[in-house]
């Protein structure tokens, strides 16, 4: 905690009221602004970030988001190892829905390839994609509640989230950095108990987000530190590049997975919630109805995936071996092994993918000048994106609120540092 420099300070003269020329003059008050140090080590700032906050009194005046702490350099990973390799530096970037994230590069690098993905894996690709995107909403439902001062959601909330990390857990073998995408397809089918166990689920979840809601729709602290809190326009929100649920709070109706469709939401249908005011409470409800949409979508997908047909693009020069014929076929292990080592001869280029992941638009931009490795790549990361604009929605609002707009943006670090 610090104060700023003495020439910075303002000096405030009450004068002689000319109605009472009898009273005496009143003392001089002198003011300044504070500056506060909000984290690297505070719990709602989810993740390691500071932010220095300029206040007058409890009011905030300016917020500056110091970030860099994790110095992770994931960007300038991607450019000595194969495309292959990173997959597994993607799952580290936003490690709550870590697949979304294997999910936008594998596009990103089929773009670049010119690689179709077969139509099973794109059903495959869009249900563990929404499976996601519901961890996502449940992780943000309980944190953002529990730093506002609503306990009981959290535990609800992750009651329902441990039944699909056990999901994935059956799916690839992990819980948090999940890794089952490929690129020009997926790793692994799905087996009938996967498939069996995603169609309990979704005929038990939907009755338990209505639970959540009744938990906050009447709870005077959840509505007071949410309804017109952290208010941003439609034009302010597009200026500032936001995306996902934070742009569509605003009025914005806009879904990469809508109108710039993949996977198998061409197929699917299924509705993009707008809101009205731009206020953390309408963040949180368009969050609310996105889960009940995830569950529509991969019902579709579900009634509607064929019922045999490959995982795997079959271009052996680029695509990865399915593992029994690595582990029996000599030919294939070695492909394997110099797709991993070597890379894939990528043409020479520059594209850029976006994906509407949980929190926004999650883009790889890869600049290609041939051979196994990318030249450079840069991620569009929505954690980054929407910290540009904490300084313009949190001025006027008080210290307590910031802890509501770092959560309204639902914000992690592992994505701000790249």
């Amino acid at each position: 905690m610090a104060s700023r420099p003495f020439e910075d300070q303002r000096t405030t003269v009450y004068k002689v009221d000319p109605q009472h020329p009898e009273s005496e003059t009143l003392p001089t008050l002198r003011t300044e602004e504070l500056l506060l140090n909000m984290g690297p080590q505070h719990p709602s700032t989810h993740g390691v970030l500071k932010v220095i906050l300029e206040l007058e009194g409890e009011r905030i005046v300016k917020s500056i988001p110091v970030m860099g702490y994790l110095h992770r350099g994931v960007e300038k990973l991607a450019e000595e190892g194969t495309y292959h390799q990173f997959i597994p530096h993607t799952d580290r970037l936003d490690y709550v829905c870590a697949m979304y994230n294997n999910y936008a590069y594998c596009r990103a690098v089929e773009k670049l390839v010119n690689i179709t993905v077969p139509e099973r894996a794109e059903y495959l690709r869009t249900i563990v994609a929404e499976v996601q995107r519901i961890i996502g909403h449940l992780f943000w439902l309980g944190t953002q509640a529990l730093d506002i001062g609503a306990m009981t959601v959290f535990f609800y909330t992750f009651r329902d989230r441990e039944i699909l990390l056990d999901w994935f857990d059956e799916l690839c073998g992990a819980r948090l950095t999940t890794s089952w995408y490929r690129i020009g397809g997926v790793e692994r089918d799905f087996t009938p108990a996967l498939f069996e166990k995603i169609r309990k689920f979704l005929d038990y979840f939907p009755p338990k987000i209505e639970e959540y809601v009744v938990f906050l729709e009447k709870n005077r602290i959840w509505l007071a530190r949410t309804k017109g809190v952290a208010v941003i326009s439609a034009e302010d929100a597009v200026n500032f590049g936001l995306s996902g649920p934070t742009l569509r709070g605003s009025g914005v109706d806009y879904d990469l997975r809508k109108y710039e469709s993949y996977g198998a939401y061409p197929r699917c249908e299924f509705s993009v919630p707008v809101g009205k005011n731009g206020d953390t409470y309408d963040r949180y409800w368009i969050r609310v109805l996105e889960m009940h949409e995830s569950v529509k979508i991969i019902r579709q997908c579900l009634e509607q995936i064929p019922a045999e047909g490959p995982v795997m693009a079959d271009v052996p020069s680029v695509t990865l071996p399915p593992k029994e014929r690595v582990f029996t076929n000599l030919e294939s292990m070695i492909q394997q092994f110099k797709l991993f080592s070597q890379g894939f001869n990528a043409p020479p280029g520059e594209i850029y993918c976006g994906t509407e992941a949980h929190k926004g638009e999650l883009g790889f931009y890869i600049v290609s000048t041939g051979g196994g490795k990318p030249y450079r790549l840069k991620i569009r990361s929505p954690s980054f994106i929407h910290m540009g604009a904490f300084d313009f929605m949190a001025k006027g609002y008080m210290i307590a609120d910031a802890v509501t707009i770092f959560g309204t943006y639902d914000i992690v670090m592992g994505e701000c540092d790249r």
